[in-house]
C-alpha cells in the first residue's frame, strides 16, 4: 500500500505537514513539484471550444433543431 505525506524541502531539510504513519522500515520515494506550472497547463482551452486559426473571427451557431431526436436513430429510441 502507498502512503502519500505533504511536506516542504527548503535549504536541505525536508519537513513533514503530519505524522508519518507507524511503519518500522519502508522504501521512500520523493516527488519535487515545481512551483511553475508546466506550459501546457497555463493556456488551458475550456473544453468543447474549437481554437483553429482558420475559424478566427467566424461566428458559429447551433441549429434551432439542435437536441431534436434523429430519423436515422428512431429504430433505436
Amino acid at each position: 500500500m502507498y502512503t502519500s505525506i505533504k511536506g516542504i524541502y527548503e535549504n536541505g531539510v525536508l519537513t513533514f505537514s503530519e505524522l508519518a504513519p507507524n511503519i518500522e522500515k519502508s522504501e521512500v520515494l520523493v516527488t519535487f513539484l515545481n512551483e511553475k506550472k508546466p506550459k501546457l497547463l497555463q493556456k488551458r482551452v475550456p473544453g468543447g471550444l474549437l481554437r483553429l486559426s482558420h475559424l478566427e473571427g467566424k461566428t458559429m451557431s447551433i441549429p434551432d433543431d439542435f437536441n431534436d431526436p434523429l430519423d436515422d436513430l428512431k429504430d433505436y429510441m
